[in-house]
């Protein structure tokens, strides 16, 4: 888990341990029953760049914004078995869980199996690099499997890509995952997964392997998997594992057909993807997705605004432009993780500073590196100095810029960006780049390597072809090229080899679960086995979801039901539960400010997971979802019936729970796609929400609903809300059988305002017979805990 994610599911087992005690049990008795654990990765912001101090105020200011949240991570990590909190100041959890977590086989008591994973974020796939299978999952599915609850899934579709040929001199790790993310989502491996094999694994270390893993959810994959070898032996010998542990899992590994040998029978696949790496190029990712690749000399024709060429004055004496960069960042846990490109970025920064080239002040430079472990191998070959003369100080081990945590740019550059309408770019060493999620004031983003990053930031500029035009110009004022400072593949391989050494990773992870003096130094929690919830708190709130555990739950048909909304096609989980800014005057802020939290504390919706007051009001607030119920309309709001006052969908959910009507939501095609957030599942529970009628599901919200006693029902075929004429104002029924059964057929009725009914039979998307438990005990949590406790009589 990372901490975002984490947090909500965190205090569901707070929840579920006083859901114990409302039963007359032991709440000690609840606890992962896998091991489980959480990094603090995803808190840290770029408030402070391009100074020696900005870690230290970074972190400092992270620990002030996110006390209460820490504080109750801290109780968890003294309270419950079987799980693990890395705190705050690390790095990025997948790479920390690369270079030390991950045990590639697991030994419970002296029963030896192969290690695997579920992540609650999308890059949890960057294991696979090791030969793990793991992937991303939404976190209630996440809580019931480290509950104990089995996770069905259908036998997936695996699709072989066969890897020839060497890396081409100048070319990059990370030119190679995006010309790998482009071809394999040009061939459409959606819901599948992809096995790496061939010739080319001979020499293809697990930092690399990881790289390509990493971007498994950018390619569409389920997961992206490099079988175990020789390689991956070695890397856990380089990043400090157990002797005795690595030669076990070699022996064991081999015993079970499970580690690939170079003369070994291929395997057999669905379909296979011949690709020689000898063809790849030096590229980038954008500007708006991280599939859309290109090489250098085309990045000034992926973008249309730079044929304004109208210059603006700033006050620091630099002009602005259309297409010149505004944020060049070396963060994620893509490229962080690979050594080989980070010691480039160095070198490359090494021979610029000789040159005398610098970045324009402008230009917001940041270097977060994912583990501790990279900082350690800067240090001892003498490459942090020069990074640090461009600009690039580490700002922070964690999830940065790539998750929109890019912090602010001066006041100057967003006037002239804001004022002139500028079409400005970011370019990271990331894996995501869609539009507003970088910074809001960037139009265009562009994935690179590291080395990639600072040439662009000397450059300054994304209009330039930087194949045949100068970076700048050295002190005699004579042109600099990219080849002048680009670092021979030799001399790569010499760093490699002489500074990212054992000790290295050792030493970065010897005091990692200690952390630092700031988490030493937080208020004690008590060890108490249930959590003592602060009331004034509006970070961790108590969620109501096993309140009634103690009284029977019986779910029956609904009757009287009221439309809270319509909704069209492409809804996406963002819609339904925004992760971003918490908007003025919404019913979110309204709630803070009458807590006397001030609107530059707000923080974010993500920040503030672990209070479900405040989720609550923030399930279908998006400034851009767009209720039919009020055509043309943008933003959270409804209409009220039977007397159709317009108000928030929150303040209507309020007085229809008032008034005991149940509540149904309309919708298109396409249905919770988007990331897989647990929220967008839990906030419309809250509202009151019983039943979503859509055209079709995205497969993983489907699910969430379930966990969350929602009935997810489709519309018959050449049926949708259109040829219904639906409002909003129709009186619903839900028919619900005596018996139910995977995707059985639901009745449901409307009651037109003119008396008029319509009856439609609709497809109950309960796919297995778990599913139907889930439902009928009103999710996945009461049916989890009335097990434990059941367990307990026994």
């Amino acid at each position: 888990m990372q901490d975002f994610t984490g947090v909500p599911a965190v205090v569901d087992f707070a929840a579920l341990r006083d859901g114990m005690k409302k039963l007359g049990k032991d709440p000690s008795a609840v606890n992962p029953s896998i091991p489980v654990d959480l990094v603090i990765d995803h808190s840290v912001s770029v408030e402070f760049s391009g100074t020696n101090e900005a870690l230290g105020q970074n972190m400092a200011a992270e620990f002030q914004k996110n006390n209460e949240r820490y504080r109750f991570l801290d109780w968890a990590q003294k309270t419950l078995k079987n799980f693990r909190v890395i705190p705050p100041g690390n790095g990025i959890c997948h790479q920390v869980n690369l270079e030390y977590l991950a045990p590639l086989v697991q030994n419970a008591e002296n029963v030896l199996f192969p290690d695997t994973l579920f992540g609650t974020d999308s890059h949890t796939t960057m294991i696979n690099g090791l030969g793990v299978l793991g992937w991303g999952v939404g976190g209630i599915e996440a809580e019931a499997a480290s509950l104990g609850e089995a996770i069905a899934m259908r036998i997936p579709e695996v699709i072989g890509m066969r890897l020839t040929g060497i890396l081409p001199a100048g070319s990059t790790a990370t030119d190679l995952v995006l010309t790998i993310t482009q071809k394999l989502r040009q061939k459409g491996v959606v819901g599948k997964f992809v096995e790496f094999f061939g010739p080319a694994l001979e020499h293809l270390p697990v930092a690399h392997r990881a790289t390509i893993a990493n971007m498994a959810p950018e390619y569409g994959a389920t997961c992206g998997f490099f079988p175990p070898d020789h390689l991956t032996m070695a890397y856990l010998k380089l990043t400090g594992r157990d002797e005795k542990h690595i030669a076990l899992a070699e022996a064991y590994l081999k015993e079970q057909g499970l580690f690939r040998e170079k003369d070994a029978q291929e395997p057999a696949f669905t379909d296979v993807i011949e690709f020689d790496i000898g063809e790849i190029a030096p590229c980038m990712a954008g500007p708006k997705n991280p599939s859309d690749n290109h090489i250098l000399s085309e990045i000034p024709k992926t973008f249309e605004a730079a044929k304004n060429a109208e210059r603006f004055a700033i006050p620091n004496g630099e002009t602005i432009g259309h297409g010149d960069l505004v944020i060049a960042a070396i963060t994620s846990c893509t490229n962080t993780s690979n050594p080989s490109v980070m010691i480039a970025a160095g070198l490359l920064a090494r021979k610029a500073r000789k040159l005398g080239l610098k970045p324009l002040s402008r230009i917001k430079t940041s270097l977060a590196p994912g583990s501790r472990a990279v900082s350690h191998y800067l240090d001892k070959s003498g490459l942090t100095e020069d990074l640090n003369s461009l600009g690039f100080e580490v700002v922070g081990y964690g999830c940065t810029t790539c998750i929109g945590n890019s912090g602010p740019l001066s006041p100057e550059i967003t006037q002239a960006i804001e004022q002139n309408d500028l079409t400005v770019g970011a370019i990271l060493s990331g894996n995501r780049n869609f539009e507003g999620r970088i910074s809001p004031l960037t139009k265009i983003n562009y994935i690179a390597s590291p080395p990639l990053v600072i040439a662009y930031a000397l450059a300054g500029s994304l209009n330039l072809d930087l194949t045949k035009e100068p970076l700048g110009k050295d002190p005699q004022g004579n042109n600099v090229f990219l080849s002048d400072i680009w670092p021979s593949l030799q001399e790569v391989d010499e760093y490699v080899a002489k500074y990212v050494t054992t000790s290295t990773f050792a030493g970065s992870y010897a005091d990692a679960e200690k952390g630092t003096s700031l988490w030493q130094e937080l208020e004690a929690s008590e060890a108490s086995p249930v959590f003592h919830w602060e009331e004034s708190s509006t970070y961790i709130h108590n969620p109501p979801w096993v309140d009634t555990v103690d009284q029977p739950y019986q779910i029956s048909s609904l009757k009287d039901a009221r439309i809270l909304a319509i909704f069209g096609d492409n809804v996406t989980t963002d819609h339904i539960s925004p992760a971003g800014a918490i908007a003025p005057n919404s019913p979110a802020a309204l709630y803070l400010e009458k807590r006397g939290i001030q609107p530059k504390d707000f923080n974010s919706y993500g920040s503030r997971r672990g209070n479900d007051e405040i989720m609550a009001r923030g399930t279908f607030a998006n400034i851009r979802i767009q209720n039919e119920i009020l055509p043309g309309s943008e933003g959270g709001i409804t209409r009220h019936y039977p007397q159709g006052d317009q108000v928030s969908i929150f303040d209507a959910a309020e007085k229809y729970k008032k008034e005991n009507i149940p509540l149904v939501v309309i919708a298109g095609k396409n249905y919770g796609m988007g990331s897989s957030r647990d929220w967008a599942a839990k906030g419309p529970n809250l509202l009151g929400v019983k039943a979503i009628i859509a055209e079709d599901f995205e497969r993983i919200h489907r699910s969430n609903l379930v966990g969350m006693g929602i009935l997810p029902l489709t519309f018959p075929e050449y049926v949708t809300r259109k040829s219904l004429k639906l409002t909003g104002e129709e009186i619903v029924e839900i028919d619900l059988p005596e018996i139910l059964t995977p995707r059985c057929q639901i009745p449901v009725r409307f009651h037109f305002k003119n008396g008029e009914q319509v009856k439609i039979l609709t497809t109950a998307r309960l796919e297995t017979k778990s599913e139907i438990t889930y439902f009928k005990q009103g999710g996945i949590l009461p049916s989890v805990l009335k097990r434990l406790a059941a367990e307990i009589e026994k």
